[in-house]
């Protein structure tokens, strides 16, 4: 058993549920920082910047500094400022995230020149026919397309709401071209999160409520998973998984958050 030098969450589904706390998360951050275990978040969150995720998580209790959230926003820019230098880029998502995204020229999706990078984020009320359209058209023209994330739902206290992953399956198929994904299951994002502590991938546990984004991408790279049954997981998910003999299954399984102490205690 490796050590264990730190914890990465996911955020959404597995600390809050629009926002608002669940049962036990803050006791879980609290155990954590007794027993000075680092900790890290990875969020495909692309409506709020990773200071308004830090406020936002204080305001409910739950003490985090943006400087410990990695967020596909900030990924993004890492990509596009490595890959497309210098690129005009058309952002289409739901929230103002620039200030997390420094260095990048953002051009108005309106101008009569095509921009040389479309970025998308997640899903939202700007996510109109309209837009969409163009984002296809770009995309089937041979323009760049880079998503922030491709996840396919997120879960609210009114229920589940598709997400990107949801349009750009039916773009690709469509176009038959592929838009590059930058945040989770991409590797790079829980990479950079274990750097950020200061630890191996293979010594950090990862805690998520999506089995394919979350848990089983950060297995891939060597981390332990960590599935909760709270946001958007669903049993039925899990059971098709578990008929297939050949397929990862999550390292652990625990009802919340609130029971992540007592497994770590027992690891």
């Amino acid at each position: 058993m490796s050590i264990l030098g730190g914890v990465l969450f996911d955020i959404d589904g597995v600390l809050v549920t629009s926002w608002k706390p669940i049962p036990g998360a803050r006791e879980t951050l609290d155990y954590l920082d007794h027993k000075d275990i680092a900790r890290a978040f990875l969020t495909n969150t692309t409506s709020k910047t990773r200071t308004q995720i830090a406020e936002s998580l204080a305001g409910v209790g739950l003490p985090v500094h943006a400087d410990d959230i990695v967020t596909a926003a900030s990924l993004t820019a890492d990509h596009l400022r490595e890959t497309y230098p210098g690129a005009s880029v058309v952002l289409v998502n739901n929230g103002d995230i620039a200030v997390d995204m420094p260095g990048i020229e953002f051009v108005d999706e309106s101008s009569t020149h095509d921009p040389d990078v479309v970025v998308v984020g997640g899903a939202g009320p700007e996510f109109t026919h309209e837009r969409l359209s163009r984002v296809y058209d770009w995309l089937c023209r041979g323009i760049p397309v880079v998503a922030m994330h491709r996840s396919l739902m997120w879960t609210t206290a009114a229920g589940l709401r598709i997400d990107t992953g949801m349009y750009l399956t039916g773009m690709e198929k469509a176009s038959g071209h592929t838009a590059q994904a930058i945040g989770k299951p991409a590797p790079l994002g829980f990479q950079t999160a274990a750097e950020r502590m200061g630890t191996d991938p293979v010594d950090v546990v990862m805690v998520g409520d999506d089995i394919d984004n979350d848990v089983l991408a950060a297995q891939v790279v060597g981390m332990t998973g960590v599935l909760v049954r709270t946001g958007k997981f669903r049993q039925d998910t899990l059971d098709r998984r578990a008929k297939n003999e050949f397929g990862m299954q999550p390292n652990h399984i625990i009802g919340s958050v609130a029971d992540l102490p007592e497994l770590l205690e027992n690891r």
